[in-house]
């Protein structure tokens, strides 16, 4: 009813698993646990914007069918996410029986990696004790920040970032179903400004549809405040070519047309070096510099010395 208020990422949010794209191994053993109707406990673990809230909500939803607000709880990260809400909220739902004829209900932890320590040592006996009757599917973005007796009580899958074919064939979808303009590189740069974030794809798309009748690179560059590729290339080329000036001018010209941080840049700057027409030993040390800039910015050194310190250094390649 209210689908035309939605932002595009939650609009076009598959609703069955069948829908979702770029995991097609993972949804294979999610509907196998349908068919089943059973399942261990599951840990999902992945970078934003690749399906993790998406496959749980629609595992539940096939699971349960009508009963899914009854049997299932999700917990996210603006929920508190101590001991107590371990201790209160979800153990009470994981001792309630089930209603329907699936023997367990479900409850997603989203964000998983944002629980406290003593939450998660507390989670761990309740995922034990009530095993009978709950299962639980906890996402997390880092795997490594979820103590290891609770990844030893789960099944792991691990989500990779999403595929250009897979983003640009659901972005042509959408641009179908809004009736919107579009070219084939203008989808792709998406991708490329995504970086696989599916979520951040359709937000991107959605900013650059109402920013212009058409969705061009050039207004999606423009829209996600990136400079092109061929633009940071040129800035790199210009440096490692020994032309200083030309790329400090090059520099200038993206922080002002794009407004573009240093850190911004310096991670543009990382995506081209593999493109560059040098040898494998100058990448080597290309690489290296950046590490080195990248640590000194997080440390709060002054960007514009620090993004011309690092030209400065591919200058001396040549």
């Amino acid at each position: 009813m209210f689908n035309h208020i939605l932002p595009w990422s939650e609009k076009y949010r598959p609703q069955k698993l069948s829908d979702v794209v770029g995991q097609e191994d993972i949804v294979k053993s999610l509907k196998a646990f349908v068919e089943a109707k059973n399942m261990p406990n599951l840990l999902f673990a992945g970078p934003p914007g690749v399906g993790k809230t998406t496959c749980a909500v629609a595992l539940a939803k096939e699971l349960f069918g009508e009963g899914f607000s009854a049997n299932f709880l999700e917990l996210n990260a603006s929920d508190d996410r101590g001991i107590d809400v371990v201790r209160g909220k979800i153990k009470d739902f994981a001792r309630s029986v089930s209603i329907g004829d699936v023997p367990f209900k479900l409850i997603f932890l989203d964000e998983g990696d944002a629980l406290t320590t003593d939450a998660q040592q507390a989670l761990r006996r309740t995922m034990e004790s009530s095993s009978s009757v709950t299962r639980f599917i906890i996402s997390a973005n880092y795997s490594s920040r979820i103590i290891d007796p609770i990844q030893s009580r789960c099944a792991v899958f691990r989500f990779m970032p999403l595929k250009e074919e897979s983003v640009v064939s659901s972005l042509e979808k959408v641009c179908v179903a809004e009736k919107l303009p579009h070219d084939l590189e203008a989808l792709k740069t998406v991708y490329y400004v995504s970086e696989g974030d599916m979520r951040k794809a359709l937000n991107v798309l959605q900013s650059s549809a109402m920013q212009a009748k058409k969705i061009t690179s050039e207004v999606v560059h423009k829209i996600s405040s990136r400079a092109t590729p061929v633009e940071v290339k040129q800035l790199v080329e210009l440096a490692v070519a020994g032309n200083f000036m030309g790329a400090r001018e090059k520099l200038d010209s993206l922080l002002i047309n794009y407004g573009l941080s240093s850190e911004d840049i310096l991670l543009q700057i990382y995506r081209e070096i593999p493109t560059i027409a040098i040898d494998e030993k100058s990448k080597i040390k290309i690489v290296a510099a950046v590490g080195e800039c990248n640590f000194r910015l997080v440390q709060g050194a002054n960007e514009r010395i620090q993004i011309e310190a690092l030209i400065a250094q591919m200058a001396l390649l040549k």
